[in-house]
């Protein structure tokens, strides 16, 4: 089960358990622009999201950013490569103090073992989720790439290959939640990507829910970028969305 972020204050405005379900993608190309990013949102998200543009110009500041002002860090590199070096750099995650890393269910059964099992006797309380399909992806897409099924039927594939690694968590979009909830159970992570208020663009994603949406398919954790970043008023934008998520949760609108 979700978490909440670790040493982080809350005003009172703000759900602290709905706080915890979102994550603010920080893409931006350098920590100079998403450290001003970050600080205007830090009150009002649990989660900071450091993805490749940012962590390949800035390595491990990026990470140490989010720890910094409060908040967990997911950083989003979607290991793929061969078990060992996939082991190592899990190491690396663990030791840099990040709470969630993904991982690509793509990668195999193998290399999802390594990067378990890593995790594991690191015990740093880093929790693994696996990547199923990008949510840039559609049926032509995965045909195109020579895979079986709808988005849903490979999405559950790869979910279950994670499962028997012993990954925690997934990653998918909204579509899928639902059937990874009901397959899974209650204590996976499901992580939601591709998050769009109502009334927002789609920008380049094909597979896209609201925050409520995500919430009542099951969803731990909903990751929202330029929604936020590119907001007139990006606390005010995330605030709004926290609300969303406590209402879909059931919880008292906060005032």
């Amino acid at each position: 089960m979700l978490l909440p972020a670790r040493g982080s204050a809350l005003p009172m405005h703000v759900s602290a358990s709905a706080r915890s379900r979102l994550a603010f993608a920080l893409d931006y190309p350098s920590l100079v622009e998403a450290r001003p990013g970050a600080e205007r949102v830090r009150e009002a998200v649990g989660v900071l999201k450091v993805g490749l543009e940012l962590f390949v110009r800035e390595g491990a500041a990026s990470v140490a950013l989010g720890r910094e002002l409060g908040c967990d860090v997911f950083l989003d590199l979607k290991l793929h490569d061969i078990p060992e070096t996939v082991d190592r750099a899990v190491a690396s995650a663990c030791q840099l103090g990040a709470r969630y890393l993904t991982v690509h269910a793509l990668g195999g059964a193998r290399m999802l073992e390594a990067a378990a099992k890593r995790a594991e006797r690191e015990a740093s309380g880093l929790t693994l989720l696996a990547v199923t399909l990008l949510t840039s992806l559609d049926a032509v897409d995965l045909a195109a790439l020579g895979l079986a099924g709808s988005p849903p039927d490979a999405t559950l594939r790869l979910s279950r290959l994670a499962a028997a690694a012993g990954i925690p968590g997934r990653v998918s979009s909204v579509n899928e939640v639902a059937a990874l909830r009901a397959d899974l159970g209650p204590g996976a992570v499901l992580v939601t990507p591709g998050i769009r208020p109502r009334g927002a663009n789609d920008d380049d994603q094909k597979r896209v829910g609201t925050p409520a949406a995500a919430i009542n398919a099951g969803a731990s954790l909903l990751v929202v970028g330029r929604p936020i970043r590119d907001a007139a008023d990006p606390r005010a934008a995330a605030e709004l969305i926290v609300r969303e998520i406590a209402e879909a949760a059931g919880e008292a609108r906060a005032s």
